[in-house]
């Protein structure tokens, strides 16, 4: 079974081709970050137009580069939602126009069980049931993952996610978008330990985030700092920031791992290329025996292959979608 699927829930116009059930042949990424980084963040009118420009092509080089036609393909899939609603609906037209004109059966993808799925696309690969932290710009949360379309939340943030943290405290310091990249790349070699900044609900024994409290603390600590943050400041203050955003995220995966007693932790969406929690998701595995599950870093991110696998283990299900299935800006994860 041969699945083709597209990713177009926010700025990046993806397409891919598997194998069933996790060979794939191509992944393709269109990115649209030199569009938004004048703006520090994502103009949804702008990426609804850029989707358009390029979703037919990308489709095309995905075939291209797996050397199939869609004579060839069994499946189409397509992300449903979550996300910004002009920007799926011209992924989401494009995949039910190719089932349509094909007769062929159409899947549509929630895009966070897609991020679930992407660790599926390295060996060791993870097995049900596994905790999942799913950490992204938009997106913070711990899930119990018994099956795809068998998921409940356990915990999630309360304000900001943590790559929204990453962005907003970049912008404070001018570093530019995506702040995750630049907050990570600045705090080489920094001092993590030299600014105190907090780590919301620690010590409290639920679930969920907060990373509101962090950005206030940063910006105010900048005021404070005013033109005495030299290049050691910035490289330490840096570090600090990300460490505080790690060692959350840490703490709540632990506490989870032991309250759902599970081995087993899968981490994605785009923070899980973070090297410095990677590092900390590779002590937690030596110091807790924990089995971590990670996706390769260029499925981190939007893509589609994400989304082909979703497909690919719905379909073993017996998931079917019909053409009438509509795009969603806000779509509930847990079951």
């Amino acid at each position: 079974m041969r699945v083709l699927a597209i990713e177009s829930s926010c700025d990046e116009t993806a397409a891919a081709v598997l194998s069933a059930p996790f060979d794939l042949e191509s992944s393709i990424v269109a990115s649209q970050v030199v569009v938004h980084a004048p703006y520090g963040g994502v103009v949804p009118e702008l990426a609804s137009r850029h989707h358009v420009e390029a979703v037919v092509p990308v489709v095309r080089q995905a075939l291209a580069t797996a050397r199939r036609t869609l004579d060839e393909i069994d499946v189409v899939a397509a992300t449903s939602g979550p996300g910004l609603i002009g920007s799926l609906m011209v992924g989401l037209q494009v995949a039910k126009g190719i089932a349509f004109a094909r007769g062929l059966p159409f899947i549509g993808v929630h895009h966070l069980e897609g991020h679930l799925c992407a660790p599926f696309l390295a060996a060791p690969r993870p097995e049900f049931p596994f905790l999942a932290l799913l950490v992204s710009g938009g997106h913070t949360g711990l899930y119990a993952v018994r099956a795809v379309g068998d998921i409940t939340c356990l915990g999630a943030t309360r304000d900001d996610a943590a790559g929204e943290a990453f962005d907003k405290v970049a912008a404070l310091l001018g570093l530019g978008y995506p702040g995750g990249v630049a907050i990570e790349r600045a705090a080489a070699g920094g001092d993590a330990a030299r600014f105190m900044l907090p780590r919301a609900l620690r010590g409290r024994r639920n679930l969920d985030f907060s990373f509101s409290g962090l950005k206030t603390a940063a910006r105010i600590a900048l005021e404070r700092l005013g033109d005495d943050l030299d290049a050691t400041g910035l490289r330490d203050f840096c570090a600090s920031v990300q460490a505080a955003i790690v060692d959350s995220l840490i703490e709540k995966s632990r506490w989870a791992l032991r309250q759902v007693d599970c081995r087993r932790l899968v981490v994605a969406g785009g923070v899980a290329a973070n090297r410095a929690l990677r590092e900390a998701l590779e002590a937690l595995r030596r110091s807790d025996g924990i089995d971590v599950y990670l996706p390769p870093l260029s499925y981190c991110t939007d893509n589609a292959a994400m989304i082909a696998v979703a497909a690919a283990l719905r379909w073993s299900r017996g998931d079917r979608d019909p053409l009438t299935k509509p795009a969603l800006a806000t779509w509930p994860l847990a079951s």
